[in-house]
């Protein structure tokens, strides 16, 4: 009887101990070590927050096929699907031909005028030059036979009208000449320039377009949902496949205000799950929020409902690839390993 007497005193004790220390111990997420020595550690609780992208081409058509299906892995410039390329690969053919056809016109404006095309208008003003010379000869007679009475008023005037027809002809022919010499305006070329310009960025469009009917995984991940199948006619934007990044792996925790002054960006930190309670996942704190914010619902209780929280963000390393989206987990940090500010 006095043994079982000194049992219900000793669980008396512990239980009021239990009750007066308790508060102390857990307040704040502070637990003392298994082993009773004097360090103690932070526990934050919170859940696996794997990133999510949607895959969609940039340009829209036809699904020509799919390469993966749910569930599988996917790596970095992999190409997961791709639309019927015809239409965009004759886009890319009328940009080349048009491209041509511009640095040509460039290229017929940089080198001036043919040799033969200026040997032409040489000769013509040769020509011209000798009609004036004749027009002037006649000119000259019909003026002596003037002053003879020989010859008409009219027949001189007719002379005089032939010589200044024959000059303005010859002065027009050597005009022309020089602009063949000369060559085409500047304005003319820089124009040119330009139109080869606006043509190769046609062709670049083009060729980005053409490229674009190859979906690609921007990293690493695995497939979640296979949103189209081939065959489908899509437009611009609409989501092929949602792929779930493996790397890195984040666990989105909150810490109280008593407790922010414990935790540093890049602080060390193991994330337990409930899978794995024994062999941790090693971490780093790589976000702390400026903002506080409510509690969220997930993880309040009774009492922590109008406690004001920081939100964190840590970068878990899960070569294996265990964790899974929204996965609870509990995170302890080594609070007097931690640097001191």
């Amino acid at each position: 009887m006095k043994r079982v007497a000194a049992v219900l005193v000793m669980v008396a004790l512990l239980a009021v101990g239990g009750w007066f220390f308790g508060p102390q111990l857990w307040a704040g997420g502070l637990s003392l070590l298994d082993g009773g020595t004097e360090s103690r550690q932070l526990a934050l609780y919170g859940n696996v927050d794997i990133r999510k992208v949607d895959l969609a081409f940039r340009v829209g058509g036809r699904i020509e096929n799919l390469t993966v299906q749910e569930g599988d892995p996917v790596s970095a410039g992999q190409v997961v699907a791709a639309l019927e390329a015809t239409p965009y690969e004759e886009d890319v053919r009328e940009a080349e031909a048009s491209l041509a056809a511009a640095e040509a016109t460039l290229a017929r404006l940089q080198a001036g005028f043919r040799t033969q095309e200026i040997a032409a208008q040489e000769a013509q003003v040769a020509e011209r030059r000798a009609t004036l010379e004749n027009a002037r000869q006649l000119l000259r007679r019909q003026e002596e036979l003037l002053r003879t009475s020989a010859a008409s008023r009219q027949a001189y005037d007719n002379a005089v009208a032939a010589e200044r027809e024959a000059r303005a002809r010859l002065e027009s022919a050597a005009r022309q000449l020089q602009l063949l010499r000369s060559g085409y305006r500047k304005e003319e070329v820089a124009e040119a320039e330009a139109n080869v310009t606006a043509a190769r960025v046609r062709l670049d469009r083009a060729k980005t377009r053409l490229s674009d009917t190859m979906l690609i995984a921007p990293e690493a991940g695995v497939v979640l949902t296979r949103a189209r199948e081939p065959g489908a006619v899509v437009a611009a934007g609409q989501t092929v496949f949602t792929v779930a990044l493996t790397d890195p792996v984040w666990v989105r925790a909150y810490v109280s205000e008593p407790n922010l002054g414990r935790i540093r960006p890049g602080m060390a930190a193991k994330v337990f799950s409930d899978s794995r309670p024994d062999r941790p996942y090693p971490a780093q704190v790589g976000f702390i929020s400026p903002q506080a914010e409510f509690t969220p619902k997930n993880v309040e209780t009774t009492e922590q409902r109008t406690d004001l929280v920081y939100r964190l963000r840590l970068v878990v390393q899960d070569p294996e690839g265990e964790l899974r989206q929204g996965m609870p987990v509990t995170i302890r940090f080594d609070v007097e390993a931690a640097p001191e500010s």
